[in-house]
């Protein structure tokens, strides 16, 4: 009886040993930045530690598209699947088989990794999803076009204010045309910039949106220079900040536009910003400088009759 009982104990114990266990790893996913997709395969007790004695199957949808056999050393890979490798020999050694596909070729679905070593074996799943990504998040993009749209409508409302000061219609023509093109651009770019998932369009509307933004520059100072002829020391200093805004923002678009998932969207959101705080300011003082030299008008002609 105590003979049966240890017999049946043993055969646990090797019907337990025979089988190989894996790290669990019930999916990993894909977007459209992954150059490359690792499908995770790590058995976590090797005993021989020996490749010359280990074979290892990745299957999709239970459909064999590679496999590594380690007597001969010699892989087999489906033509579909002629990107997928494993790590190196040394790894695998320790039992690391995970694989490797390019983006291109992995396809979503369940992967079944199979290894064996000399008489034990085990199998794992791993399914592959496919995330749908966007270039910025959906608060970045609202700022960056919030603040571009702010920029360029306290441009147009500080030309409605100070218009009719213009002594030269070709001037005032000019700027006329210059909202007109940054107007134009922001639109184009807005409407790149905004997709579900990342495309080269993204970064194409980011351009759009930043890099005509100096357009806005030059002429805050020939509406400034209307408002008060003799102390440009105001303009000057509207146009040194509105300049700083856009490099700073044009910094932000360099640090952006290489990077599949911008980390520097802030730099981008923050330079618009300024811009846009730069002219809002300039408007108020166009206001406030325009009403004062109504009110002074009115006591002219009325202390003019008196003195006479």
């Amino acid at each position: 009886m105590w003979a049966l009982g240890t017999w049946v104990l043993l055969g646990a114990v090797c019907a337990g040993s025979a089988q190989l266990q894996f790290n669990v790893i019930k999916s990993v996913e894909q977007t459209i930045c992954n150059k490359t997709v690792t499908l995770p395969c790590i058995v976590t007790n090797l005993a021989q530690n020996n490749t010359k004695v280990m074979f290892v199957k990745w299957k999709l949808e239970k459909k064999e598209f590679f496999s590594f056999d380690g007597s001969n050393g010699k892989f087999d890979r489906n033509v579909n699947f002629s990107s997928a490798m494993l790590g190196s020999l040394q790894n695998l050694k320790l039992g690391i088989a995970s694989l490797t596909i390019s983006k291109t070729q992995a396809v979503p679905g369940n992967y079944s990794c199979e290894v064996a070593e000399s008489n034990r074996e085990g199998e794992t799943v791993i399914e592959l999803i496919y995330r749908i990504v966007s270039w910025f998040t959906p608060v970045e993009n609202i700022l960056i076009i919030l603040s571009m749209v702010l920029a360029i409508l306290i441009y147009w409302i500080q030309l409605a204010v100070t218009g009719s000061k213009f002594e030269t219609t070709l001037l005032k023509i000019g700027l006329f045309i210059a909202g007109v093109v940054i107007t134009v651009f922001a639109v184009v770019g807005f409407s790149l910039l905004i997709s579900d998932e990342f495309k080269p369009e993204n970064q194409i509307g980011l351009g759009l949106i930043v890099l005509p933004a100096v357009i806005l520059v030059p002429p805050q100072y020939f509406l400034l220079k209307i408002v008060r002829e003799n102390n440009l020391s105001f303009a000057i200093g509207v146009i040194v900040l509105e300049s700083l805004g856009y490099l700073i923002a044009v910094i932000g678009f360099g640090l952006c536009i290489t990077a599949c998932r911008p980390k520097n969207g802030a730099v981008v959101i923050a330079g618009l910003a300024i811009m846009a705080l730069t002219a809002f300011v300039g408007l108020i003082y166009a206001i406030l400088i325009g009403s004062s030299k109504k009110e002074q008008h009115p006591r002219k002609a009325v202390e003019e009759p008196l003195n006479g």
